[in-house]
C-alpha cells in the first residue's frame, strides 16, 4: 500500500498495483521515510500484519505524518517570504514610476527635462511589470493569511511565469535603455539629480526610513529579479508534497522559467559584469577576491576589485539589522597611473610581521578542534546556543588564521600617490594578479579620477558585480569532509616540455588546505636545459585539499635578473603555471596514476597516489628486530644503550647546523628518494649516514624524523596515556591542566618521555630563532 494526497490533506492508500507515476511520487515523497524499519506501512504485505503493529511502529507511523505536518508548515514559511520579497520588489519598481508621470507631464511643456521617446526608453516595460507583480502580490497575499494545508498557489505562480515575456522585452531593452539614462544624466542637471535621489518605500516588516538609491541600481532590479526565479521555485516545490494539486503546476512554472532563462542567461551574464561609465563606455569587472592588505604594520582583510580602467579596495562593512551587503571604499587607482614598487626602494620601506609556523598549525589545531566539538554537539542534538557559541569561535579562529597567514609581498603604487601593500598566500596568486593587471594596462592609457558620487556608485555596483561571494573559511564546511581530501598525496614530477631556450628549471608544488594556499614541495634546479627531467618524489600531507598547483620557475645564477612582481630583481621568475583538480576518484586508486598538467605551452608530466587519513595514521605492530624505522622506541634505545633515539639526535642536529632559517623546514615536503634512502641507511646502521645528510636537502632530513614518528608501532605518548592526554589538553583551567599535563609526562615510559624533552628544547630553539 502507498500514501497519497488527498483533497482534504490527509494521507490515504493507494494499491500496491497504482500506476508507475504514483509509485514514483511516492519515492520523491520528502516527509515520509519509506524504510521498512521506520515506516512500517510501506512494508506491511497483509491486513493482519497491520494489525498487529508493535507500539513502535505506531510511534514512527506518528513519526512520518508529524514531519509531513513539518513539510508543510514550512511551506507557508517560504510563501510569506516570497510575499515579503515581492512587497519589496514592487516598492523599487514604484520608486521607477514615481518620476516616470511627471516626467511625462513636463515633455509637452517648453521647457521638457526629458523628450517622450527617451521616457519610453528609459522606462521601458516598468508599468507592465509593475501591474503584473502588483496582481499576483494582490492574488497571493490573501490566501497566506487565511492559510490551510490545502491551501493551493499553483495557478499564481503559473500564470506568473506565462507573462516572462515582458521581462524578454525589458532584458533586450536594457542596454539602451541604461545607456540613454547616462547621456540624459550628463546632458540634463535635474534629471542627473532626480536619477541619484529616488527612494524606495518602507516595506510593511522595514522599521526605517527608506534609503536613496539611484536609477541604474533600481533598472537593474528586474535583470537580478529574472534570473533568481527559479530559485523560489526550487524552494516552494522542496516544501510541497508530490501528491499535492500545486506540485504539477509548480513544476510547470518551474519548466517555463528554465526554458526562459536560458534563452537569455548569455546575454545577462555580461551585463552582470559591467556598469556604464562616461561617453557608453563599460567598465567591466575582470577579477576580484579577498585580500590582506598591510596598513600601518598592521593586517586588514579587504576585497580587491580589478576592473578593466582601475583596481579598487574595498572593506566590507558589517550587515547591521538585515541591511543588505555594502562596500566601503578604501582607495583606487587607474590602471594608467598603477606601477609595481619594490618594497626595499621605498622610503616608507614596510616590515612584513611574519607569523611564526608554530602559532599557526595552534590555530589549526584549534580550528581541528573546534570542527569536531561542533560534529559532537551536532549528533548529540543539542543545538541552540551551544552550537551557535562554537561557530562563532570557529568563525573567529578561521578569521584570525586568513590574517595572519600570508607572507608574500605584492605592492601597487599609484604616481600620483602612495603605494600599497597586499600579503597573498602564494606565489601562484601573486603572479596571477600582476599577470593581469600587466595584460589590462596595455589598453588603458588615459588617467582620471572619480567624483565621491561616482566612487559610491562604483562600490555599489560590487555588490552585484562579485565573483567571489564570501571569504574562503571553512566554516558551514565542518560537517563535510567530502569537500575534499585528507590524508597523504605522493606526487612524482617527471618531467616537463616545451621551453623554447635552455634554462635553469625547477617546479614548486602548492595545496589548499584551511581556505588557502600552502607550499609543500620544491625540486632540484635542473640546469642549462628545454627538458627538465626530474623524476623526484614527494609526500605531501592533505588537510581538506581540493586543488594541486604546479608553478615551474627559471633560475637566475647572474646579475642579470628580472622585475619581480613587486618591482625588485629577483633570482628567479615563474614561467609557466597550472593546477590539478584532486577528485577522489583520480588518486584513491591502489595504482600511481598518470596525470599531464598544460599551462601556456608547457607540459608538466606528473605521477599521484592518495594514502587516507584513516590508513595513514592506522599504527602496524612491530615485527622487526633490527633497524630503528618501525621499532619500538624502548626497544631501540636499549639496543643503543641511549636516552634518545640516534636517529632522532643526529636529524635534529644537522637541522639546527643548517636549516634553523628555513620558514616551514617542517611544512616543506622533501624529496621521497631522499627520505627512502635516509630511512635505508638509518636501519642498515649505515656509518656514512652523517655524510650523506650534509649533502642532502635539510626539509629530506626534516621528512625523515617525520617519517620514523610516523611508523613507530605506537605513538610517542603511548596507546594507554593518548586519550588522557587529549582530554587533559581540552582542560579550561590552566592550573588544572598544567598538574593534568606534568603527571601525565611522568607516567611515560623513560625513553618516550626523555625523547619528547628533546624535541621539545629543539622546537624552542627553532621557534626562538625565527
Amino acid at each position: 500500500m502507498e500514501d497519497t494526497w488527498s483533497g482534504d490533506g490527509s494521507v490515504c492508500r493507494t494499491p500496491p498495483g497504482g500506476t508507475e507515476e504514483q509509485r514514483t511520487q511516492h519515492e520523491l515523497m520528502p516527509y515520509i521515510d519509506d524504510s521498512p524499519s521506520s515506516s512500517p506501512l510501506l512494508s506491511a504485505k497483509s491486513h493482519s500484519s497491520r494489525d498487529t503493529l508493535s507500539s513502535a511502529s505506531l510511534d514512527s507511523s506518528k513519526s512520518n505524518e508529524l514531519d509531513l505536518e513539518k513539510g508543510l508548515e514550512m511551506r507557508k514559511w517560504v510563501l510569506s517570504a516570497i510575499l515579503g520579497s515581492e512587497e519589496t520588489y514592487l516598492s523599487h519598481l514604484e520608486a521607477l514610476l514615481l518620476p516616470m508621470k511627471p516626467l511625462k507631464a513636463a515633455a509637452t511643456t517648453s521647457q521638457p527635462v526629458l523628450t517622450i521617446q527617451q521616457i519610453e526608453t528609459i522606462f521601458f516595460k516598468v508599468p507592465e511589470l509593475y501591474e503584473i507583480h502588483k496582481e499576483f502580490y494582490d492574488a497571493l497575499f490573501p490566501r497566506v493569511q487565511k492559510w490551510s494545508h490545502q491551501q493551493r498557489v499553483g495557478d499564481l505562480f503559473q500564470k506568473l511565469a506565462s507573462q516572462l515575456g515582458v521581462y524578454r522585452a525589458f532584458v533586450d531593452n536594457y542596454e539602451v535603455a541604461m545607456e540613454t539614462a547616462e547621456k540624459c544624466c550628463q546632458a540634463n542637471a535635474q534629471f542627473a539629480e532626480i536619477s541619484e535621489n529616488l527612494r524606495a518605500r518602507s516595506t510593511r516588516e522595514s522599521k526605517e526610513q527608506p534609503a536613496k538609491t539611484s536609477l541604474e541600481a533600481l533598472l537593474y532590479k528586474p535583470v537580478d529579479r529574472v534570473t533568481r526565479s527559479t530559485l523560489v521555485l526550487h524552494d516552494l516545490i522542496k516544501h510541497t508534497p508530490i501528491g499535492h494539486p500545486d506540485y504539477p503546476l509548480l513544476q510547470d512554472a518551474l519548466r517555463i522559467s528554465q526554458n526562459f532563462l536560458s534563452s537569455i542567461n548569455e546575454e545577462i551574464t555580461p551585463r552582470r559584469q559591467s556598469m556604464t561609465v562616461r561617453k557608453g563606455e563599460h567598465r567591466q569587472l575582470l577579477k576580484d577576491s579577498f585580500m590582506v592588505e598591510l596598513v600601518e604594520g598592521t593586517r586588514k582583510l579587504r576585497h580587491v576589485f580589478l576592473f578593466t580602467d582601475l583596481l579598487l579596495c574595498a572593506k566590507l562593512k558589517k550587515q547591521i539589522g538585515g541591511k543588505s551587503q555594502q562596500y566601503d571604499c578604501k582607495w583606487y587607482i587607474p590602471l594608467a597611473d598603477l606601477s609595481f614598487q619594490p618594497l626595499d626602494e621605498s622610503e616608507a620601506a614596510v616590515n612584513i610581521p611574519l607569523i611564526q609556523d608554530d602559532e599557526l598549525e595552534a590555530m589549526k589545531v584549534k580550528i581541528s578542534q573546534l570542527k569536531s566539538d561542533i560534529q559532537r554537539e551536532r549528533k548529540s542534538n543539542k543545538g541552540g546556543k551551544g552550537l551557535d557559541r562554537l561557530r562563532k569561535k570557529l568563525s573567529e579562529q578561521e578569521s584570525m588564521l586568513l590574517l595572519l597567514s600570508p607572507s608574500m609581498a605584492f605592492r601597487v603604487h599609484n604616481r600620483n600617490g602612495k603605494g600599497h601593500t597586499f600579503l597573498t598566500w602564494s606565489d601562484y596568486e601573486r603572479a596571477e594578479w600582476g599577470e593581469n593587471i600587466r595584460e589590462q594596462q596595455k589598453k588603458c592609457v588615459k588617467s582620471f579620477s572619480l567624483t565621491s558620487l561616482e566612487i559610491q556608485m562604483l562600490t555599489n555596483s560590487c555588490v552585484k558585480l562579485q565573483t567571489v561571494h564570501r571569504i574562503p573559511l571553512t566554516i558551514g564546511k565542518e560537517d563535510d569532509e567530502s569537500s575534499g581530501l585528507y590524508g597523504f598525496l605522493n606526487v612524482i614530477v617527471h618531467s616537463a616540455t616545451g621551453f623554447q631556450q635552455s634554462s635553469n628549471l625547477f617546479c614548486t608544488l602548492e595545496v589548499d588546505s584551511f581556505g588557502y594556499f600552502v607550499n609543500k614541495a620544491k625540486t632540484r634546479v635542473y640546469r642549462n636545459t628545454t627538458e627538465p627531467s626530474w623524476n623526484e618524489e614527494f609526500e605531501i600531507e592533505l588537510e581538506g585539499s581540493q586543488t594541486l598547483r604546479i608553478l615551474c620557475y627559471e633560475k637566475f645564477y647572474n646579475k642579470n635578473r628580472p622585475v619581480r612582481e613587486d618591482g625588485g630583481e629577483s633570482s628567479e621568475r615563474i614561467v609557466a603555471k597550472g593546477q590539478v583538480q584532486l577528485e577522489a576518484q583520480l588518486v584513491m586508486g591502489k595504482d600511481w596514476q598518470r596525470s599531464v598538467v598544460a599551462m601556456n605551452g608547457i607540459e608538466v608530466k606528473l605521477s599521484m597516489k592518495f594514502t587516507s587519513r584513516e590508513f595513514s595514521l592506522k599504527r602496524l605492530p612491530s615485527r622487526k628486530q633490527t633497524g630503528v624505522f618501525g621499532v619500538k622506541i624502548g626497544l631501540v634505545t636499549k639496543r643503543e644503550r641511549s636516552k634518545v633515539p640516534y636517529i632522532v639526535r643526529q636529524c635534529v642536529e644537522e637541522i639546527e647546523r643548517r636549516g634553523m632559517e628555513e620558514v616551514g623546514i617542517y611544512r616543506v615536503s622533501g624529496v621521497a628518494t631522499d627520505i627512502q634512502a635516509l630511512k635505508n641507511a638509518f636501519d642498515s646502521n649505515n656509518k656514512d649516514v652523517a655524510i650523506m645528510m650534509s649533502d642532502m636537502d635539510v626539509n629530506a632530513i626534516a621528512g625523515t624524523l617525520k617519517l620514523y614518528f610516523r611508523e613507530l608501532p605506537a605513538p610517542l605518548f603511548t596507546d594507554e596515556l593518548y586519550p588522557n592526554f587529549a582530554e587533559g589538553i581540552a582542560l579550561s583551567d590552566p592550573v588544572a591542566k598544567e598538574s593534568c599535563m606534568l603527571n601525565l609526562l611522568l607516567s611515560l615510559p623513560e625513553p618516550n618521555l626523555l625523547t619528547f624533552l628533546f624535541l621539545l628544547d629543539h622546537l624552542k630553539r627553532y621557534i626562538f630563532l625565527l
